[in-house]
């Protein structure tokens, strides 16, 4: 390294979760970027998770899509951008001309930053004039919108991150918290540890991190969170827990949702018999709430991804509204953003039913305001196709053309096989990603490459309403653009003013400007969002923007002053500034188990990797927590499915099939079953659990059930498994399943098929030919059959086949030969044992990524040294010690230890 090179350092922010933490990168020429956790952002006070701390590892080129590229004749070939964005305003505008402008459609991401978002609305609703515009953040955050804008009359959540710090009780629905939001539960056990009186309840159907850590876990059934906080509504009023002063001048709609709560649920004993919990501990839980003045209300993905997810938000806001537990430090109701962006994507208006600057679609005199503002020749005055309904119109024909900006649908979407019909029908398919082989680019006519973390500028706002800057510290590579001007190219190409953007500086500046135009004249009501505060900032000026949470407003003095939290005055943003409770009828589950699928589907999010893995899938070092995709369901289930732990299976539901390990994690309820979300066709055959979610969403928000899907699990029968490590990457041929796991210097493959897999095959797959450095062994009797190709000494790649149910050699020996340049004699000998004589015991899988720490080792190391307390772990061997997100694993190993040792001491 050449020191003399000049070092720069550059604040920035996650492009992973809504808690939106501050990150510094560290750059030197020639270098990979160092980077570390910004100790002056307010979101996470310089801590990272595991997924955050490794972004530097995620930063190279490989697999990057760098050049613009058509399709012609069915072949992909690189482009101009003039011919790429020529195509794309050319097929838009014929296609307009012909059917119209709901024959077109975006569908963007909750990754895009604000000034993204803005234009793409700004080009769809008020210059195409269609609101056929939709974003991934419909997937996850939809039924919290939905559910703040009936309650509150807009989408605000009213509290800060130091609510969490203040709060004597915090209440986890829906939201393994630990894995989903490491930070900000790192910063609630902090709190914990210094007040030890605060107590943490975890909702959950799962037995998650999370629920390790808290005071008392509500194993729930899944689609039951009405009737479980309908109950503590009509608990609380009949028990005198009420603010009724706040009530009388704050609210209106009381009785009607006290008359519906009461129809099921005013019987503690009944919603115990509903829910499939304990009924002294909902009464524990009962009682908290009501004694306890202070209580923060976070709910997620579980609450949100539901055909009942608007209710279930409603529900709980219900009980804060009842009590007075809003608008107060540490007290309210909290919505966890899932995506970096999701809530920059709402404040501009990107989804479907939603107009900029929280105006919104059925308002005229906000039409107009948005029309006249943007000096547009239209606007939409419909609500235009949610994300499911988008792509069954692109199936049937009536969309013909749709852009898809950093998302990838064909993985992340219900019943996603119908997302592929649907593309293959579509006339025009335009995907603007980062990556150049996703299961969504396959399918485009045109390929435009986008600029990634690190290279683009522009502004995030996290789950508290904080915008923070995302800045660029990396060159453009290739011919990669912003979004922001890709959309706006296509849109000067179409003949539309107002698309001359200087840079990021100037969108973020007309969006600031939009936030108060005409915010409070009569008829168009008055909006809380507003960061009219914020205009008129220069380059430099936006450039340094600290972080800064709205509503932002302009002092007597000039200075931007920001809000903490909202209702502090008791005014909400309904006409009549009141309130409003919502009556919420329970309803199960759209689609019922039955005999022929009897398991409930879960899906949801692994603690180190991050959607659809084309980011974090680079690092060797996230990859090694979870390796492969997994089918989590209780013992006794898969003894009636006939499958067993760590054998393959097949999940089918009417929709779809996958296959995946099973697991026993030991924190599923019988009759559930949990996949993760993670696997696409580019690290697994056949793992997208997206094919199999059934399609049912929310009537109100059009969100989809992601948390309930009826399937069965049955046996994927296979006469030989294996794994092949290599430096280069393969063209797997003749298995039966497969997936691929990025190590440090080479790629794993974990395998699985029928019939033969000896020489022949290996050197197929392998490349190998006659003559190079080939070692093996080749038991057919036994089914065993190990190979190794080495290069003047140092090892390509490696395979090693058993039967089904036979054990194959432990991977982390052979995963470290990789590293070395040349391999030791005694290496080279012991090879295809797969182990060396002199190793030590197996560390056994991953639980702290940071340092490398696996489960064996820790449980040895906790009988060996009578640990009894995860500082005492972390003291001894490190792990815990950096970002904090394996503590509630290590914790439950403390647990398991001792359980095993008093039951062998017996």
């Amino acid at each position: 390294m050449d020191m003399s090179l000049p070092v720069q350092t550059v604040r920035t922010t996650c492009p992973y979760c809504g808690v939106g933490c501050g990150v510094t990168a560290t750059v030197r020429p020639g270098t990979i970027p160092i980077i570390a956790g910004d100790a002056a952002h307010t979101a996470n006070q310089g801590r990272l998770c595991v997924k955050g701390a490794a972004l530097g590892e995620t930063l190279d080129l490989d697999g990057r899509l760098l050049y613009p590229a058509l399709r012609e004749e069915g072949t992909m070939r690189r482009a101009s951008w003039d011919d790429a964005l020529g195509r794309v305003a050319g097929g838009f505008a014929a296609i307009i001309a012909e059917y119209g402008p709901d024959a077109v459609a975006l569908y963007v991401s909750g990754q895009l930053l604000t000034e993204d978002y803005y234009v793409a609305n700004k080009f769809m609703k008020g210059f195409i004039g269609s609101a056929n515009i939709d974003t991934n953040s419909r997937l996850c955050m939809s039924s919290s919108v939905a559910g703040h804008k009936r309650a509150f009359g807009e989408d605000l959540v009213p509290g800060c991150y130091e609510d969490f710090e203040l709060a004597e009780m915090i209440v986890l629905v829906g939201s393994n918290t630990a894995w989903c939001h490491p930070t900000l539960f790192q910063r609630i056990l902090r709190a914990k540890e210094a007040r030890p009186s605060l107590r943490i309840v975890a909702i959950d159907p799962r037995r998650t991190a999370t629920c390790e850590l808290a005071d008392i876990h509500l194993p729930i059934k899944p689609g039951t969170d009405v009737w479980l906080f309908n109950g503590l509504l009509s608990y609380l009023a009949k028990h005198g827990a009420i603010d009724a002063a706040f009530i009388a001048a704050h609210t209106e709609g009381l009785e009607a949702a006290l008359a519906v709560a009461d129809v099921d649920c005013s019987d503690p004993a009944q919603v115990a018999r509903i829910c499939r919990v304990d009924l002294a501990k909902l009464l524990a839980f009962y009682a908290g709430f009501a004694a306890t003045t202070k209580v923060v209300t976070a709910f997620s993905q579980g609450v949100n991804q539901s055909s009942s997810g608007t209710d279930k938000v409603n529900a709980i806001i219900n009980c804060h509204l009842l009590t007075g537990r809003i608008g107060r430090p540490g007290a309210g109701p909290f919505s966890l953003t899932g995506q970096p962006n999701a809530m920059g994507g709402r404040e501009v208006g990107g989804l479907a039913n939603m107009l900029a600057a929280h105006m919104d679609l059925d308002n005229p005199l906000q039409r107009e305001a948005v029309r006249s503002f943007w000096d547009a020749p239209c606007i939409a005055s419909k609500p235009g196709l949610k994300a499911v309904d988008l792509f069954r119109a692109v199936e049937e024909g009536s969309v013909k053309a749709v852009w898809i900006i950093a998302t990838n649908p064909l993985v992340s979407l219900p019943d996603a096989d119908q997302v592929r019909r649907a593309l293959d029908k579509c006339e025009l398919v335009v995907v603007s990603d980062i990556v150049g082989a996703t299961d969504t680019t396959a399918w485009a006519d045109v390929l435009l490459p986008a600029l990634g973390w690190g290279e683009k500028d522009g502004t995030v706002t996290n789950s508290e309403r904080c915008i923070s800057r995302q800045r660029a510290f990396l060159p453009a590579p290739g011919e990669a653009r912003a979004d922001w001007w890709a959309l706006s190219q296509v849109a000067r190409r179409m003949g539309f003013e107002g698309f001359d953007y200087a840079g990021a500086h100037a969108i973020f500046d007309e969006h600031a400007r939009l936030s108060g135009w005409r915010n409070g004249e009569e008829g168009a009501g008055r909006r809380m969002f507003d960061i009219s505060g914020m205009t008129g900032m220069s380059r430099q000026a936006y450039d340094a923007l600290e972080p800064i949470q709205w509503p932002v407003l302009r002092a007597a003095d000039g200075a931007m002053t920001e809000t903490g939290r909202l209702f502090a005055d008791g005014r909400f943003a309904h006409a009549s500034g009141k309130a409003r409770f919502v009556a919420t009828p329970p309803r199960l589950p759209v689609h019922a188990v039955d005999d022929a699928y009897p398991l409930a589907l879960n899906t949801g999010r692994m603690r180190d990797q991050w959607h659809t893995m084309t980011r974090t899938g680079k690092s060797a070092r996230l990859s090694s927590h979870t390796p492969e995709p997994f089918i989590d369901l209780h013992p006794n289930d898969a003894l009636l499915c006939g499958v067993r732990e760590g054998e393959l299976a097949r999940v089918t539901s009417r929709w779809g099939a996958m296959v995946a390990r099973v697991a026993h994690s030991g924190g599923i309820a019988r009759g559930s079953v949990f996949v993760p979300i993670h696997w696409s066709g580019q690290t697994a055959s056949d793992a997208r659990v997206g094919a199999l979610v059934n399609p049912a969403v929310d009537p109100v928000s059009g969100e989809p059930e992601f948390k309930h899907t009826p399937v069965r699990v049955e046996p994927f029968v296979v006469e030989w498994q294996a794994f092949v490590l290599s430096r280069t990457a393969l063209a797997v041929h003749k298995v039966a399943n497969w997936t691929r796991v990025q190590g440090d210097g080479f790629v794993r493959y974990e395998l699985a098929g029928r019939g033969s897999a000896h020489a022949d095959w290996a050197r197929g797959m392998l490349g190998v030919e006659e003559g190079v450095d080939w070692i093996e062994y080749d038991d057919a009797g036994a089914g065993v059959y190990r190979a190794a190709h080495l290069l003047e000494g140092r090892l390509q790649a490696c395979v090693f086949v058993a039967r089904r149910a036979a054990p194959l050699p432990p991977r982390q020996w052979l995963a470290g030969l990789f590293t070395q340049e040349t391999l030791a004699p005694g290496d080279r000998a012991t090879l295809l044992a797969g182990r060396a004589p002199q190793l030590g015991p197996d560390p056994g899988p991953t639980v702290c990524s940071c340092f490398g720490v696996g489960r064996n080792t820790m449980c040895t190391a906790i009988r060996e040294h009578d640990l009894t307390t995860t500082a005492q772990v972390t003291a001894c061997l490190k792990a815990g010690g950096n970002c904090g997100s394996c503590l509630p694993e290590i914790g439950k190993l403390l647990v398991l230890t001792r359980c095993s040792e008093e039951v062998g001491g017996r």
